[in-house]
């Protein structure tokens, strides 16, 4: 028997463990990181619901803020790794003192992408949008700049918390966040309870304002924890910039990513902007309806690079590989399951986003359609952090670039634009993408995977 390996019954029986401790990680990770995505769901509908044409700003200003928060939420992602990488090495106090680096470094990566976010409508108007909806959709961007600061604040104290395997909080703090969104937003757009009607302005002014809540009320209980003195939370640090580079070197990884393939979907958005305001609005009804799911897989590849990352601070590789195949087997278990839904009832998923049977009519095949894009596109994800929990930070973001700016941008354009395919095109794109990605992403982390031959004289 080779030095590596293990008995079938004690195998099993760590698959088991990884298949149990995954789920519990990731429930109520699921839940948060869906919960971003419910938020614009529920915006959508009601949007869309208050105007077909406010929802085609609404979501031309979620295109690039949308990459922003993604970029964000890549650039804090070292956050979580090296957590786990400490608390697996059993240096507690070194846990905190990560958390510490990391708000200030959020703040100012809130700051920046708040002034990005001013720039909206010159950036519509380069991208050969319309000025009605340049200017729309550079108004809501603006509102949702502001709440930026808040939003990384959220993320930063999060992957701490996930970092020490403690999603819960996370969890609680976006339900609450998507139920006050949920009344504000119904308020705005409509101008209940004595408000105007702001349409698309109102439903950003509400997540804008949720987000500073989540992010706030995240930081104080993290200040106020029982146990806060054994993770050193509140002890100051100095060297939140130098100190905190192996964190922001994986980040810069996550966050280029992220980036690309956010950018990616946002460049198709703007595709589906010149085919049509129709187009553009059942582009962003189908985007967030994979989305949503989606999101399930990202709860499930946080939860995944938390128990590859633990496994790597304990020098445990075949826990390591154990960690990373058991996260795309879960995902992929409970995406196609979503896609048999998705598959079997494309219409009256479509009319919870809007009442205009024109929508309706060009949304439900797109549905449909995405039915084959949920295990790729959410395989491809979770083998991503599986990678960066071990420490492959730069790798992953080269196959991503190849994956969806080399790949699915040009297929995509093809499709709808040359051989007339509409918005179904972008879709098809996605789904090339997606399965490019994933395949080349497990190639990798099987390669790293393999059981490296004893040394010569070894036991």
């Amino acid at each position: 028997m080779p030095d590596h390996a293990i008995p079938a019954p004690l195998l099993a029986d760590r698959l088991r463990t990884h298949a149990g401790e995954l789920l519990r990680l990731a429930a109520p990770v699921i839940v948060s990181r869906a919960g971003l995505v419910v938020m614009m769901a529920v915006d959508t509908a009601i949007v869309g619901r208050y105007s077909a044409q406010e929802l085609a700003y609404y979501g031309l200003a979620h295109l690039p803020a949308n990459l922003l928060v993604t970029t964000g939420v890549g650039l804090m992602m070292g956050v979580v790794a090296v957590t786990a990488h400490a608390l697996g090495a059993g240096q507690d106090a070194e846990c905190g003192r990560i958390w510490r680096r990391a708000i200030p470094y959020a703040l100012l990566l809130g700051i920046l992408f708040a002034l990005a976010s001013l720039a909206g409508e010159p950036f519509f108007r380069l991208t050969g949008q319309s000025a009605d909806l340049a200017a729309g959709g550079g108004q809501v961007m603006a509102v949702l700049g502001y709440g930026m600061p808040g939003m990384m604040l959220y993320v930063a104290t999060g992957f701490f918390l996930e970092g020490l395997k403690r999603p819960v909080p996370g969890m609680v703090a976006m339900i609450l966040g998507n139920l006050l969104n949920a009344l504000l937003a119904w308020m705005l757009v409509w101008g209940h309870g004595g408000f105007p009607a702001l349409g698309a302005v109102g439903s950003a002014w509400a997540t804008t304002a949720v987000r500073w809540g989540m992010g706030l009320g995240l930081v104080v209980y993290a200040w106020h924890m029982s146990d806060h003195a054994r993770w050193a939370v509140r002890d100051p640090v100095r060297d939140w910039w130098s100190g905190s580079r192996k964190q922001r070197h994986l980040g810069y990884a996550a966050g280029v990513s992220l980036g690309v393939e956010s950018g990616a979907f946002a460049t198709l958005g703007l595709f589906a902007g010149m085919i049509s305001p129709l187009a553009l609005g059942a582009y962003t009804v189908g985007l967030n309806l994979t989305a949503l799911p989606f999101m399930a897989a990202v709860g499930l590849a946080s939860a995944t690079a938390v128990r590859v990352g633990v496994a790597y601070g304990r020098r445990d590789p075949l826990d390591m590989a154990l960690a990373g195949w058991t996260g795309l087997a879960v995902t992929s278990l409970i995406l196609a399951g979503v896609g048999v839904l998705y598959r079997w009832m494309p219409e009256p998923l479509a009319a919870i986003y809007s009442a205009d049977p024109q929508l309706i009519a060009a949304v439900a095949p797109l549905i449909a359609f995405t039915a084959w894009v949920l295990v790729a596109d959410g395989g491809q994800v979770v083998m991503a952090n599986a990678l960066r929990g071990r420490g492959d930070a730069w790798v992953p973001t080269a196959l991503h670039f190849i994956s969806y700016a080399v790949v699915m941008i040009p297929v995509s354009a093809l499709l709808a634009f040359g051989l007339d395919r509409g918005a179904r095109g972008l879709f098809e794109g996605i789904l090339i993408a997606s399965v490019v990605s994933v395949t080349i992403l497990s190639l990798r982390f099987a390669l790293l995977s393999r059981p490296r031959p004893a040394k010569a004289g070894g036991h």
